[in-house]
């Protein structure tokens, strides 16, 4: 694939866990890339400000300033060419800043708002996960109806988060893992790189422009208990399975407070209704492992080796996304 002439990217939430796989994924494709996040102070976690720094010595530019600075934005906006946002659940809804300030400056030539899990326009899901898949509906239509050009973005499952929530592979003590539902439902495991590689690509893609990219290649759909099939197989354990059934998962969806009602509801989406496989694409959307060939989707398979290396990824302790 020939390379496109470089966008000046603009990443919201770039040093959040999705955010940052998108930062490197622009710079390493040669995009001068810029990170609006908050300003930095005593309370900054230290990784925070660590990656900043990591981020700044890649030639990534950091802008400082809150998502209720108005002029600011719209300054911002005005010395680049593609804004990706990558604010997690608790911000869905302050997108509408980030939208109005990219029609006052008038000069994006594409907005990727930030979705990167479950396609929220293709499911439906228990009422705690319902809202949130609201929500983000809310900013699409805004983007729509702005006359923003857009593209969306639907990464699935990101497969380290997932790999490290379901199999607890860094628990060497612990024999036993949870199954959500009966097990059988398929889900798309996609590495979190592939995901963000995919995003920058069609971000800047002319044919992407104003279309839905789905990440599901055929080969990344397993189920929970051949996913841990497999593990059991490269790691010589066998683990018991402690069945969490559809009406557990229903019930705490409705009597944990919220937000801790979120994520069972999440997994009551993805693992018993199976969100990420349970519909067909449409004729004008993309799946991307098809649409950019020489981007070679790692497999579950590869994802489950990089945890049997020295200094595999720590489990992320953060918001769904």
């Amino acid at each position: 694939m020939e390379h496109p002439i470089p966008s000046r990217i603009l990443v919201f939430g770039g040093t959040g866990y999705i955010g940052k796989y998108l930062v490197q994924a622009s710079v390493s494709m040669a995009h001068p890339t810029l990170v609006y996040a908050r300003p930095s102070s005593p309370l900054t976690p230290p990784a925070n400000l660590k990656l900043r720094d990591r981020f700044r010595s890649i030639g990534v530019t950091i802008i400082e300033g809150t998502l209720e600075e108005h002029e600011k934005l719209v300054s911002t906006m005005k010395v680049v060419d593609v804004v990706i946002s990558a604010l997690p659940y608790p911000k869905v809804l302050d997108q509408l800043k980030i939208i109005d300030a990219i029609v006052v400056a008038g000069n994006i030539k594409r907005f990727v708002p930030s979705d990167f899990g479950c396609e929220e326009d293709r499911i439906s899901a228990l009422p705690p996960f319902e809202a949130v898949l609201e929500k983000k509906r809310k900013v699409r239509r805004a983007v729509e109806e702005a006359g923003i050009p857009f593209t969306y973005i639907s990464g699935n499952c990101c497969g380290a988060y997932f790999v490290n929530l379901l199999l607890h592979p860094h628990e060497k003590s612990r024999d036993d893992v949870v199954v959500y539902g009966t097990g059988e439902a398929k889900a798309v495991f996609n590495h979190e790189e592939d995901v963000a590689q995919s995003t920058i690509r069609a971000a800047v893609d002319p044919r992407a422009r104003n279309r839905l990219v789905v990440c599901r290649p055929l080969k990344n759909a397993i189920s929970q208990l051949d996913l841990l099939s497999l593990w059991e197989k490269k790691t010589g354990r066998s683990f018991e399975k402690r069945f969490l059934p559809d009406e557990e998962l229903v019930r705490l969806s409705n009597t944990l407070p919220d937000p801790e009602n979120i994520p069972v509801s999440i997994l009551h989406a993805i693992f018993v209704r199976g969100g990420t496989v349970g519909f067909e694409l449409g004729k004008d959307d993309i799946e991307a492992s098809e649409f950019y060939p020489d981007l070679k989707f790692a497999t579950v398979d590869d994802i489950l080796e990089v945890f049997l290396r020295p200094g595999a990824p720590e489990p992320y302790r953060g918001n769904f996304k």
